[in-house]
């Protein structure tokens, strides 16, 4: 296993790491029979959320007897002081552990991110709460590239997490900037959410940006693991025939996927668009019905369903999506 050190947060993390989202559809005994294989192969990174109901709780039960040989990372949706410093003693509960490694602020909007910073903000409850050692580190996910350029502008940021994979390489020069800068850079959804197949393919690719530090597939499986870090392992450049594979996936996927670069918004009937697609995503490729559905009620206050279809959107999209038929189908899906 290849190690890498997590820009300025000093530590150590296997290039592959555990994405944590997937094994919402298992149990705790097999979270803790993959967590244990997984440490026994040399994966040291664990990254959760509070958002992924009970991920957090069956990760903790799993490596109770085995801390020591993890990093762990989660995240909370709070933006306030009260409501992130609530979310760190249940992640500390939930994980059952005196001590996370990363917190992470997780996918704020520009709008949002600037009331984390304000006073009474969810900043002051990570610095509060690195200052205890309750926490290590602080970080920041994103979905657009406009928030992931501004987490470069902010001191306080020692990681960032953001969508990468060969048709979500829309980050590929903050990436760089990452490397620059010193700020670790995580890879999410190196599968697109599970719309890319070939996982030995979009991991290969992945691996080859010398600007990725971990690559968090999402696994809930031991023969997903051993996969995902074979296909890691190989560093050799990408061959002309893998090449053309991923030249051929950006002219499929291309067509219909989302970068979630948000360039089609405003939608003129309040739509958050890329959210309808993000959550898509999750129902349709992950099997994660009831969570998906839960939070397209939570993010998405105006249904899919509500298009008016002005196409508006769609002369602002610079992948040329066919952004209300793709909605029609979401509305489809969710009912709604």
């Amino acid at each position: 296993m290849e190690y890498r050190v997590l820009g300025k947060t000093g530590l150590s993390v296997s290039r592959l790491g555990f994405g944590g989202i997937p094994i919402q559809k298992i149990d705790a005994e097999g979270t803790k029979t993959l967590l244990h294989h997984l440490a026994d192969m040399g994966v040291n990174y664990i990254d959760t959320a509070r958002g992924y109901t009970v991920s957090e709780e069956y990760i903790g039960y799993a490596i109770e007897d085995c801390r020591d040989r993890f990093i762990l990372a989660t995240k909370s949706m709070a933006r306030d002081y009260a409501g992130m410093a609530r979310d760190i003693e249940i992640s500390l509960k939930n994980l059952r552990t005196d001590y996370i490694d990363l917190y992470q602020i997780h996918n704020p909007s520009l709008k949002q991110l600037e009331e984390v910073l304000a006073p009474g903000g969810a900043l002051e409850a990570l610095t509060e709460a690195k200052a205890a050692g309750k926490i290590g580190h602080i970080g920041l996910t994103a979905h657009s590239t406009e928030v992931f350029a501004r987490a470069l502008e902010l001191g306080f940021v020692e990681t960032v997490m953001f969508p990468y994979n060969p048709v979500e390489t829309q980050g590929e020069e903050l990436i760089a900037r990452c490397a620059e800068r010193n700020v670790g850079f995580i890879a999410m959804k190196p599968l697109a959410g599970g719309a890319i197949e070939d996982a030995t393919l979009a991991l290969r690719f992945c691996g080859a940006n010398p600007g990725v530090t971990v690559v968090i597939p999402g696994m809930a499986e031991i023969r997903e693991a051993e996969e995902n870090a074979r296909a890691l392992s190989d560093t050799t450049p990408l061959t002309e025939a893998e090449q053309g594979k991923v030249n051929a996936l950006v002219t499929d996927l291309g067509t219909h996927f989302c970068r979630r670069c948000n360039y089609c918004a405003p939608c003129t009937v309040g739509i958050n668009i890329s959210g309808v697609f993000l959550f898509e995503g999750y129902l349709t490729r992950y099997g994660l019905e009831d969570w998906a559905r839960a939070r397209y009620e939570a993010a998405v206050p105006v249904p899919a369903s509500a298009c008016v279809e002005c196409g508006v959107c769609e002369s602002r999209c610079p992948y040329h999506l066919p952004i209300r038929q793709m909605l029609k189908a979401a509305a489809q899906k969710f009912g709604k």
